[in-house]
């Protein structure tokens, strides 16, 4: 397969993933190209995601790296042969890169997480507090500029909205419900529209009264728990997180802060109550 100029990040992890099966079962890079008949650079380029693999080639690598996990390999040949032009592409060239990567991570997804201290996290915010967060954020930026951001942020909520939508919860610190996006009744819609949402058999929203703080973290749930993803935000862009340390770290984080965090029924009524007082 041709080398891919700029790959995705679904598709670095697939390499990446391919780079960890080597290493744990003991293989040098040189020798798992020669088990494929390939050269050392394209067996890098295999494993950085540059170039893409074949079922029958994966199948071999697998079978040599003694890697008995059958669901990891199923979703690793779903991962190699799948050819989905998904919507986000419409935005390539248009949008950040890390946009359309995290499109394409919350399309694959089994189920999502947030935690989110500061703003209403972004598969729960409606159109108006979009536009204001991402015109206040990045004032410099045209309106049309403004417009496919939002744009691209609501076809995101598809994965909350459609027939067959993800199990997705949320835990929302009480100050970004308090923060005022936009004007009093665009943020009494926003408030309105999370409880909304809430509602669904799906959605779980917990609210977290003040008493502590912490930075936003999105999981996002793989078909195996070995192909689960964080994304945060570092000071160089969104940064995509797959070390199983760090997973179990913010699986368990998450799971604290729904300890201290209200439950749904409870965070409703505070949600209804921050309302009213708009």
């Amino acid at each position: 397969m041709p080398p891919r100029r700029q790959p995705t990040a679904r598709q670095q992890r697939f390499g990446a993933e391919l780079r960890k099966l080597r290493e744990a079962a003991g293989y040098k890079a040189t020798e798992a190209a020669a088990l494929l008949g390939v050269n050392s650079v394209q067996m890098s380029q295999i494993e950085s995601g540059v170039a893409g693999v074949s079922e029958e080639r994966l199948r071999r690598l697998v079978a040599h790296y003694a890697c008995a996990d059958d669901e990891l390999i199923a979703a690793l040949v779903t991962m190699c042969t799948e050819r989905t032009r998904g919507w986000w592409e419409e935005y390539r060239g248009q949008l950040p890169t890390s946009f359309l990567d995290l499109a394409e991570l919350e399309h694959h997804s089994a189920y999502r997480w947030d935690v989110d201290f500061l703003r209403v996290p972004g598969l729960l915010q409606t159109e108006d507090y979009a536009r204001a967060l991402f015109s206040y954020v990045n004032p410099e930026l045209p309106k049309q500029e403004i417009d496919r951001w939002v744009e691209h942020r609501m076809r995101r909520r598809v994965i909350v909205e459609r027939t067959d939508a993800i199990p997705y919860e949320t835990v929302v610190h009480e100050a970004a419900l308090r923060i005022r996006v936009g004007d009093r009744t665009q943020a009494r819609a926003q408030l309105v529209r999370i409880m909304e949402l809430s509602e669904a058999d799906h959605v779980t929203v917990r609210v977290i009264p003040f008493g502590g703080a912490d930075s936003a973290v999105v999981y996002a749930g793989g078909p195996v728990r070995a192909l689960d993803t964080v994304v945060r935000d570092g000071p160089h862009g969104t940064v995509f997180v797959d070390a199983a340390a760090q997973l179990l770290r913010y699986r368990t984080l998450f799971r604290r802060l729904e300890t201290v965090a209200l439950d749904p029924g409870r965070s409703r009524a505070f949600i209804h109550r921050l309302a009213k007082e708009l």
